[in-house]
């Protein structure tokens, strides 16, 4: 049985959810194959499909509110990033999706007279996806939208912490009309509900997001049954490159850096943990970052005013600790931070931390922690700033800061990230993709037109006329 965990207070909820176990699993992949067959969904014309979504993002419009709750008691996350972010994200990634679906068309390729060659795509019949803890609705939506726009039917496994808000969308799908069976939520834990997943040769295509550890376990898995389509969005160690004009941008740098480092408590696979900034300018870029930091107030998610909940549990915060205390054991300068706080009875905060003067060998500049923590780092040429930013084992976001937007451009093409932003911190809207480089991922893209690709599989026909 999963408790339903409230990292904000250590609570369990009252109601235990069942975790479905491997045996489980293989019959809702056997019932969702069949349902698939049917063509109760997989059968409808893009537009009716499209239709049924648009409802589905009406039903969670109205059940805004509790949908933002559920993911602030479940995750720990500041009410206000759920009802300003979250929650309306996922709302319009459903229409989004919905209404691009009827957009998407084959092509026919150039073939000699007597001959039509074209291509299309079609869905795989049953998809997975296993989320992660930390925007459980928003990652739902990403894989919702797409999967069922083409035909799919889909299983969604939360993370075994974070589980309420995508079961309450799966309650809000039925009353929108997705027929029973089409949209299945199974919760569970990753050793069981997730590896049955990815062991399945029902399934399709599975797309995971989560850490590297993991993502390495499902695709062996997906070797090793049915060589299954596999999407991997994994983890970051993202640099901020902040070149010395950038300062003339004021507030508005300082401000976005905050959130990129600190937004979700740093439980973010974008988050801007590694600064590098310019050494001419860097104790003026440090202050001011350092005081915006200690500015920000840690509390009660449910508090509208809270910036930094908890870390998701004890056993997080206590491996963040550790790797802190290692760095400044070997030279490193704790500016701010660094330790755990009790805001609530069982929660755990870890305060904003931000250290300069790092080893270079020190793991706090190499593994992805998690948490409320930023490194600071000098440069006093591009070619080190580039080299700096990619020294890192992973390739998922990255942020440039400079008013040459020629130099901009320049070092955001020679950083290895699959998504770089320019003078902001952003993952772009729902017309770009988003997907990493290196070990944090591959094989699929996340939003925009071609996130339709993970879900489905392109056919070549060849027509021979005879005439």
């Amino acid at each position: 049985m999963l408790p339903l965990l409230r990292p904000r207070d250590g609570s369990t909820g009252d109601t235990p959810i069942p975790a479905v176990s491997a045996a489980e699993v293989s019959e809702h992949a056997r019932d969702a194959e069949r349902v698939y067959a049917s063509g109760v969904w997989s059968g409808l014309e893009p537009r009716d499909r499209a239709a049924v979504l648009l409802r589905l993002a009406d039903l969670m419009q109205r059940d805004a509110d509790v949908l933002a709750r559920l993911e602030c008691e479940d995750a720990g996350k500041p009410i206000r990033e759920c009802v300003e972010n979250d929650v309306p994200g996922a709302i319009e990634s459903i229409r989004w999706f919905a209404e691009a679906v009827d957009k998407l068309t084959g092509q026919t390729t150039p073939a000699g007279p007597g001959v039509i060659a074209l291509t299309e795509r079609e869905p795989f019949g049953v998809v997975a996806a296993i989320l992660p803890w930390n925007y459980p609705l928003a990652m739902a939506a990403w894989k919702i939208a797409p999967a069922l726009a083409v035909g799919n039917s889909l299983i969604l496994k939360p993370a075994d912490t974070t589980p309420r808000s995508v079961l309450h969308v799966e309650r809000l799908a039925l009353e929108a009309g997705i027929p029973a069976g089409v949209l299945r939520v199974l919760p569970g834990t990753g050793a069981e509900t997730g590896a049955a997943l990815a062991r399945d040769p029902r399934i399709g295509a599975l797309s995971f997001t989560g850490s590297t550890r993991t993502g390495r376990v499902i695709l062996a898995a997906a070797a090793e049954t049915n060589l299954k389509r596999v999407s991997l969005e994994m983890g970051g160690k993202s640099p901020q490159v902040i070149f010395a004009d950038a300062l003339g941008y004021g507030e508005d740098l300082i401000s976005q850096a905050i959130e990129c480092a600190f937004v979700t408590a740093g439980q973010n696979c974008t988050a801007g943990s590694r600064i590098l900034v310019e050494a001419s300018v860097a104790e003026e870029f440090t202050r001011r970052f350092v005081a915006a930091a200690r500015a920000l107030r840690v509390g009660d998610p449910e508090d509208p005013n809270t910036d930094i909940g908890p870390v998701i549990n004890g056993d997080a915060a206590r491996r963040m600790l550790a790797v802190i205390e290692e760095a400044r054991a070997g030279g490193a300068r704790v500016l701010l931070g660094g330790e755990e706080v009790q805001v609530i009875p069982g929660g755990h905060y870890v305060t904003p931390t931000v250290l300069d003067q790092v080893p270079a060998d020190a793991r706090i500049l190499s593994e992805e922690l998690f948490g409320p923590i930023v490194t600071v780092q000098t440069f006093t040429t591009e070619a080190e700033a580039i080299a700096l930013a990619n020294h890192t084992p992973y390739g998922l976001a990255a942020s440039v800061w400079s008013s040459n937007i020629d130099r901009a451009l320049g070092v955001a093409r020679s950083i290895r990230a699959g998504v770089v932003s320019i003078n902001s911190y952003s993952e772009g809207d729902l017309t770009s993709p988003f997907g990493g480089w290196g070990e944090s991922g591959f094989g699929g893209v996340e939003k925009s037109l071609r996130a339709f690709e993970q879900w489905t599989r392109e056919k070549a026909i060849w027509v021979q006329l005879h005439r």
